[in-house]
């Protein structure tokens, strides 16, 4: 049985039957994916690390870890003002951003929902509550071990990561449903 990969299945199954359920003429009315955006928050590690002088390691490191799970290097995002509170200067990188389009997004999404979902403990799906008012999926995975890319042993630093779904449909109830059709576990 060959494996069919999502972007195929999205191309040749899914979007004609979408077209034909919403009853649109034009192919492009029916939701697609434009774009997947990972988040990292360094900001609070990086203190930490700050501590042990070894800040350039660390953060190396993190984004090694990142470019595993996505598949590209991260962008680093810096502080636009200090703020004392935080012990933040501006300048600082407070956050790794990684944003995937075309074969290497669907990629993704395919490791997370068939791979890495599954595998958070006391999973029970994404609630619907997690689509915002552009009708957009936003997911807050607490640990990235949950990929099989990075397993404990290459995960020396453990860290979290947001991944938004970017979305070019605002009806809800539509972007639901072409998200249950390719996959994803929403409740």
């Amino acid at each position: 049985m060959s494996t069919i990969d999502l972007k195929t299945k999205y191309q040749k199954e899914i979007r004609p039957a979408l077209k034909k359920e919403f009853g649109v003429k034009n192919i492009y009315a029916v939701p697609s994916i434009k774009k997947v955006v990972i988040n990292v928050g360094i900001g609070k590690m990086l203190n930490t690390a700050a501590q042990s002088k070894n800040v350039d390691e660390f953060l190396k490191q993190i984004k090694q870890d990142v470019s595993l799970i996505t598949g590209q290097w991260p962008k680093e995002s810096k502080a636009k003002k200090s703020v004392s509170s935080f012990k933040i200067r501006e300048g600082d990188v407070v956050g790794l951003t990684v944003t995937l389009r075309g074969q290497k997004m669907y990629d993704f999404l395919g490791r997370l929902i068939n791979i890495a979902l599954p595998r958070i403990r006391d999973f029970r799906g994404i609630p619907v509550t997690n689509l915002d008012e552009h009708g957009n999926l936003n997911i807050g995975i607490p640990e990235a071990s949950i990929f099989p890319e990075v397993t404990n042993s290459v995960l020396k630093h453990p860290f979290g990561l947001e991944v938004s779904v970017i979305i070019n449909d605002k009806n809800k109830e539509r972007v639901v449903k072409m998200l249950k059709s390719l996959g994803f576990p929403i409740k």
